[in-house]
């Protein structure tokens, strides 16, 4: 008898549910991902500098919190698998509209109509695992989920970027509608429908949810160690490929190598800090991991020369540490949310993530500068903004009270 007859119905459309959130976060994150490897590629097709280049990245991440403050007023009046798929087409479109821009403008608008759809998307998905998962699960829940961000490093971006290499940079937005059109279909047939947060008392006026959700200081607390966290991170991400290019002298040819490594150390890695989080206590787990990402985030920006192995070793342990750290934090911010409203927040929690990525993308592109010769300048003092961004955030998150963690847990952090 297979394993799967030995397992429960609820046990296996919650693996189901799990994996095709999954597929649907890989999409999206592939998306917002690739721009950052095609870098040196765009500044040179499009004629663009490095400041622009920083713009066309936070432009996803702007739209996205303008339609993430924007999804706060309905996303817990529709029912949850209908607006989630709903948004995946648009998103598709919208990444269509990428692949098809004749420029630096048209792409720029294109990238915020995919932040727009991109940004609720990831959102909605958080919230459905908050919905369905119990907390006692949940942070493992978020790992698998959490997995797309790997399997998208380890697999769709090298992908992408031999798409790139051999049918120019437009190649990847296409595989990536591909894709949406692939896990369309499955979310169709496997994700269940979602209505138990329907209640007429949420009819009253658009924005009752979201001024429910804005009275609660914890939600507050919890939306601002959010922004500390990937304030941190995308201070440093986006530049990471052009400063490798041009200050390392790693070859475009060999970027590749950098996700791939990356990303299979992660889907390995991602899992473990889940289980490990559920068992020892999520803030524990968060401040162990996020205190040694510190190492990654200043060698990363600091290394001034190095070969290709030594800088794998360092971007390897940047891609499990830094965003390791997002594992057992998510458990903690959607549990931070009164069940009844946990939509609208992940939602506006969704918003402030995007702004936290838009400022910290536009702050570095205005820190850094790029030579004649092509030398990125001023990558260091970037990386000093991330780590005082991370240890604020380590010593925030013992604020967040989690609503749905049992008292006698180790999750429930000091007051």
């Amino acid at each position: 008898m297979s394993s799967i007859a030995h397992k429960s119905p609820r046990e296996f459309s919650e693996r189901a549910l799990l994996l095709t959130l999954a597929g649907i976060q890989f999409s999206h994150v592939l998306d917002f991902m690739i721009m950052m490897p095609l870098g040196p590629m765009l500044i040179r097709e499009l004629g663009i500098t490095t400041h622009e280049f920083g713009l066309l990245v936070a432009s996803y991440s702007f739209s996205a919190a303008f339609s993430g403050l924007l999804a706060a007023t309905f996303v817990d009046r529709f029912e949850r698998k209908r607006l989630l798929l709903v948004m995946f087409v648009l998103f598709g479109l919208a990444t269509l509209a990428c692949g098809l821009a004749p420029g630096y403008a048209t792409l720029m608008v294109a990238r915020g109509l995919a932040g727009a759809f991109g940004g609720v998307l990831g959102a909605l998905v958080q919230t459905i695992v908050g919905d369905v998962i119990p907390f006692s699960r949940r942070a493992k829940a978020s790992g698998i989920v959490a997995a797309a961000f790997s399997f998208s490093t380890v697999a769709g971006v090298p992908l992408s970027l031999w798409l790139a290499s051999y049918f120019q940079w437009r190649a990847p937005f296409f595989f990536i509608v591909v894709l949406v059109a692939i896990f369309m279909v499955v979310g169709l047939r496997v994700l269940p429908e979602l209505r138990h947060h329907l209640s007429q008392d949420k009819r009253a006026h658009p924005f009752s949810a979201m001024f429910a959700v804005m009275r609660d200081g914890n939600h507050w607390r919890a939306m601002i160690l959010s922004a500390l966290i990937i304030f941190s991170g995308f201070t440093v991400i986006p530049y990471i490929t052009l400063y490798a290019v041009h200050n390392i002298a790693i070859s475009q040819h060999d970027i590749a190598y950098i996700y791939l490594v990356g990303g299979a150390a992660t889907l390995v890695t991602a899992r473990f800090i889940g289980h490990w989080a559920d068992l020892r206590g999520k803030v524990k787990v968060y401040r162990l991991i996020a205190f040694a990402a510190m190492l990654p985030l200043f060698a990363v920006t600091q290394i001034q020369s190095a070969s290709l192995g030594l800088w794998l070793a360092c971007t390897t342990l940047f891609f499990v540490l830094v965003s390791g750290r997002f594992i057992p934090a998510m458990a903690i911010i959607s549990s931070a949310a009164q069940p009844k409203l946990r939509g609208t927040f992940m939602s506006l929690n969704a918003t402030v993530q995007s702004l936290a990525m838009g400022l910290a993308a536009t702050l570095s592109g205005f820190i850094i500068t790029q030579q004649g010769d092509g030398v990125i300048v001023g990558y260091q003092n970037v990386g000093y903004v991330a780590l005082a961004a991370n240890l604020l955030a380590i010593w925030y998150v013992s604020r967040i009270e989690m609503h749905d963690a049992h008292p006698n847990l180790p999750d429930v952090a000091p007051k």
